[in-house]
Order: structure tokens, then C-alpha cells, then sequence
């Protein structure tokens, strides 16, 4: 007799369950917080996120499975992958949480129900790396989406905020529905939600359901490839980047991605890889589509203006995805999967910590009025060279070593599995990217920068916008905001990342190591 009682091991399930409570926590304490007293919900979501980080430790030493069925399987596991991903989600929440302070204070953002979403956002994150049947994928997937919405279009009175949330709505309710179609067709051919059971009924599939399958398995990547921006599923990116407060855009370049690469990893390796020659094709044309569209795009944008930048930002970040998925497509073609999501992770884990660092710097910028990158080392050497030093990484140039070596282990992933088209293209396109990011980087030291004229509509001190704070005062005499008005917060974003990104130069195999990747 099948018994349906099941036991939860709550260190296992701790992470997300965390986050979870911290956010109802800091939504039920917003009704009875005066407002004089809301910037203590913020520093009650950066403990919670804390609390949720230091979980993870006892987890190290050993592979934990919960809501586990009988001849089924478990839908939680709190495994190596799982771990390291919830790591990048909830370190990328907690700095998040971080750059939010001047953002939540200087743009007069509702600070309750800001707290609330990211968290909810955060929870649903860390949940989907876990997950070990596509129910459970599904709705993580969906917790972690649905409150970016609101957080993109949290600027209320913001025409561009409200066009972007809609434009974001709209495409993911979209994306999702056809992969609720897939997962349908996937469950009618296989006669199972967990994933390791649809991987073998999937190898034995009936004749007459094979289409249906392959149907199945194809929608079923929709709703992940969407949220990792590739190409044809990217247009809502730069929109949604420049409409939303900078601390969300930064979330979404993230976390976001890590949502979306970690469902792909999974519902590939885990659930299809008796259909690698399905997925595996499309997967390699989706990069190479992803990292030239993205990088061309990101050539037009002018790095000079922080609006612009932004946009900049944006295109990267679809160039960046494109890397991201060349050693998920590799895992196709190769006996070492394991070792290509590793490439993955190496790259997505140096990724997270030199985007949140650059989109700090932007973040940073625009609160002092000064609208304009070219000259910034004359104005504010430090945040000029922790800047360049940022692009340097994205770019793959010494002195950013860590970006260098995630970039050799997606060239390794590719060409260990005879995909060596794909690494010619991966390798173009590296060169491309190389030319907006030293122009970028070299802006920022040209000795007689030019007048700003087009900061657009980023978010003032003051809760105006850029454009109309120069019409009031002249972008040399907005110098010394930025010298003399640091926020603690965000200057402890920039100093982590940093940090990070330094100790990850210096030492590559360190984030080799954690995502199990061996180059030599």
C-alpha cells in the first residue's frame, strides 16, 4: 500500500523556506512600521537573505533529497548543483538588497512592498535549482517572475516603469503558457512529472507518442530560454532594463538568468537526454544567434552617457547569455555533461559579480547627477577604475583574469564536444564585445570630457530624473555630490564586488573548483 505521508527535511528545503518567511515576515511588519522607521525592513531582508546564505553550510557535506514518492522519486535535492546555485541566487539577492537602500529612499519607493516582491522573487529562485519535477520547476519559475513585474513598474508616475512591467508581463505570461503546453505534451508521453523518471520513459518512448514528445521537449525550453534573454525571446531586455529602478535591472541581469539557466540545465540533462539531438541543436543555435545579436546591439549604444549605459548593460547582458548557453548545448554532444554545466556555473558565478559591480558603478553615477562616464577618473579615480576593472573581466582581458578563464571553459565545453563552429563564432564575438568595452573603459579616462545632453530618464537624488536636474545646475558642478554624498550601501556593493572580483583574478580555480570545472 503507497503511502502519501511524506517527511519534510527542513535543513535541506532551509535556503528558499528562508527567504520565504523573511518575506512575509517584512510585508506583515510594514503594517505596523511607522514611516520614519521603514529603512529597518530593509535591513531585516539583508539579515533574512543572510540567514538564508549561511543555511547553505550545513548542507556541504553531503547530497539531501525531501517530498520524495515512492517509484517515482523526490521532487527536492539540495545537491552540488543546486547548491552552487543557490548561492549565485542568494548573494546576488543579498547585494541587490544592497544597492536597493538609495533607490528605496531617493525614488520614494513604497520600501514595504519593494522588500516583500524582491524577497518573494528571491525565494522562488533559490527554489527552481532544487526542484526535481517540473510541477515544482513550474511554479518556481513563476515565484521567482511574477514579482519582477511589480518590481519593474514600482515607479509609479513613470510612463517608461509602466511601459516596460507591461512589456515584461506580457512576453513571460506568454512564454509561459507554451511551456505549460510542453510540459503537458511531456507528461502525455511519459506519464510522469519527476524528471529522472521522464528521462527513462523518454528512452523507451512509445512510437506513436514520439512527435508529441519531441513537441514537448522543444516548448518545454521556451519559458527557461526567456528568461535567459536569447534571441528570439530577448526583446523585452532592453526595455525592461532601462524602465525599471537600476537595483531591479541589476536583479534581473543576475538572478534572473540564473532562473533560466539553471531550468534549461536541468529539464536537458536531467529530464531529456535521450533528446539531446533535439535540444542540443537548438540550444547551439539559440547561442550563436543570442551572442551576436546581443554584442551587435551593444556596438550602437553610446558608453559615454549613463542612460545609454544602461542599455549597454542590457545588450551585454543578451551578448553574455549567448556564452552562458554554449556549453548547455555542448552537453549534447559530449559524455561530460557534468563538466559542461560546470562551464556554466564558472561562468555565470564571475558573471553575477562583476555585472552587480558595473550596474553599482551606473547606480552610483546617476545619484550624483553626473550624467556623463567620459573623464570619471579626473572627477572620481576610484569609481573609474573599479569600473574599467569590471569591464575588463566582462571583456576577458588581463587584468580580469576571472573573466578570462570563465571565457576558456566555455571554449573547452565546446570544443570537447566537436561543436568547433560554434567556438569560431563564440571566439568572433568575443572580438566584438572587446570593442564596446574598451570603448567604454577608455572614456573613462579621456582628460576634457564633452557636455551631457541625453541622461534620459534615470532616477535623480531627488525622485526627478537626470534630464531635469541638469537644466537646473551644469554637470561640473554636480562633482562634488558624488565625492561628498558616497551611500554606504552602495559604496558597500561596489567594495564586495570588487573584492570579488579581485580575489577571482588572482585565483580562477576557485570558482573553477566550485563549479566542478577542471581546464587542465
Amino acid at each position: 500500500m503507497t503511502t502519501l505521508v511524506q517527511s519534510v527535511d527542513w535543513l535541506a528545503v532551509a535556503p528558499p523556506a528562508l527567504t520565504a518567511l523573511v518575506a512575509l515576515a517584512v510585508l506583515v511588519a510594514d503594517l505596523f512600521t511607522p514611516q520614519a522607521r521603514k529603512p529597518l525592513l530593509g535591513i531585516g531582508a539583508v539579515a533574512g537573505l543572510a540567514l538564508a546564505l549561511l543555511s547553505l553550510l550545513p548542507l556541504l557535506d553531503g547530497d539531501r533529497a525531501t517530498f520524495c514518492v515512492a517509484k517515482a522519486g523526490c521532487s527536492y535535492r539540495a545537491d552540488h548543483f543546486a547548491l552552487t546555485v543557490q548561492l549565485l541566487v542568494l548573494g546576488g539577492a543579498l547585494l541587490t538588497t544592497l544597492l536597493s537602500f538609495t533607490a528605496v529612499r531617493e525614488q520614494r519607493l513604497p520600501a514595504g512592498e519593494y522588500w516583500f516582491l524582491l524577497l518573494s522573487s528571491a525565494a522562488g529562485a533559490a527554489l527552481l535549482p532544487a526542484a526535481r519535477d517540473l510541477a515544482t520547476l513550474i511554479v518556481a519559475l513563476e515565484v521567482a517572475t511574477l514579482p519582477s513585474f511589480a518590481l519593474v513598474g514600482l515607479r509609479h508616475g513613470e510612463r517608461r516603469s509602466a511601459e516596460a512591467a507591461l512589456k515584461f508581463f506580457l512576453s513571460s505570461v506568454t512564454a509561459t503558457a507554451v511551456t505549460l503546453l510542453g510540459t503537458a505534451f511531456v507528461y502525455a508521453s511519459t506519464g510522469s512529472v519527476h524528471l529522472d523518471a521522464i528521462a527513462a520513459a523518454l528512452g523507451d518512448v512509445d512510437p506513436q507518442l514520439r512527435t508529441l514528445a519531441r513537441v514537448g521537449v522543444v516548448l518545454t525550453l521556451v519559458g527557461f530560454a526567456f528568461k535567459t534573454a536569447a534571441v528570439p525571446f530577448h526583446f523585452w531586455v532592453p526595455d525592461t532594463y532601462t524602465g525599471a529602478p537600476l537595483p531591479v535591472a541589476a536583479y534581473l541581469s543576475v538572478v534572473g538568468k540564473a532562473v533560466g539557466f539553471s531550468g534549461l540545465a536541468l529539464v536537458t540533462v536531467r529530464a531529456f537526454p535521450s533528446y539531446g539531438n533535439v535540444w542540443g541543436p537548438a540550444l547551439a543555435v539559440l547561442a550563436a544567434l543570442t551572442m551576436t545579436i546581443g554584442n551587435a546591439a551593444a556596438l550602437r549604444q553610446d558608453p559615454t552617457r549613463a542612460f545609454s549605459a544602461v542599455r549597454l548593460l542590457a545588450w551585454s547582458s543578451v551578448g553574455q547569455a549567448g556564452y552562458l548557453l554554449v556549453p548547455l548545448a555542448s552537453a549534447a554532444y559530449t559524455d561530460r555533461r557534468e563538466h559542461a554545466i560546470g562551464a556554466t556555473l564558472a561562468y555565470a558565478l564571475m558573471y553575477a559579480a562583476v555585472n552587480l559591480g558595473s550596474f553599482a558603478a551606473v547606480a552610483l553615477l546617476a545619484r550624483g547627477r553626473l550624467a556623463d562616464f567620459q573623464g570619471l577618473y579626473a572627477r572620481n579615480p576610484a569609481l573609474a577604475l573599479l569600473l574599467a576593472f569590471f569591464l575588463l573581466c566582462l571583456a576577458g582581458l588581463p587584468p580580469g583574469l576571472a573573466g578570462l578563464f570563465a571565457k576558456l571553459a566555455v571554449f573547452e565545453a565546446a570544443i570537447d564536444a566537436g561543436l568547433g563552429w560554434l567556438a569560431v563564432v563564440t571566439a568572433v564575438n568575443v572580438a566584438i564585445a572587446l570593442v564596446y568595452y574598451l570603448r567604454w573603459t577608455a572614456s573613462l579616462f579621456r582628460t576634457t570630457p564633452e557636455p551631457a545632453t541625453d541622461a534620459g530618464d534615470l532616477p535623480a537624488a531627488g525622485g526627478g530624473t537626470l534630464t531635469a536636474v541638469r537644466e537646473q545646475a551644469p554637470v561640473r558642478e554636480a562633482a562634488p555630490a558624488l565625492a561628498t554624498g558616497r551611500p554606504l550601501a552602495l559604496v558597500t556593493v561596489l567594495t564586495l564586488c570588487g573584492l570579488l572580483a579581485v580575489a577571482l583574478s588572482a585565483a580562477p580555480q576557485l570558482i573553477l573548483r566550485l563549479a566542478d570545472v577542471t581546464l587542465f
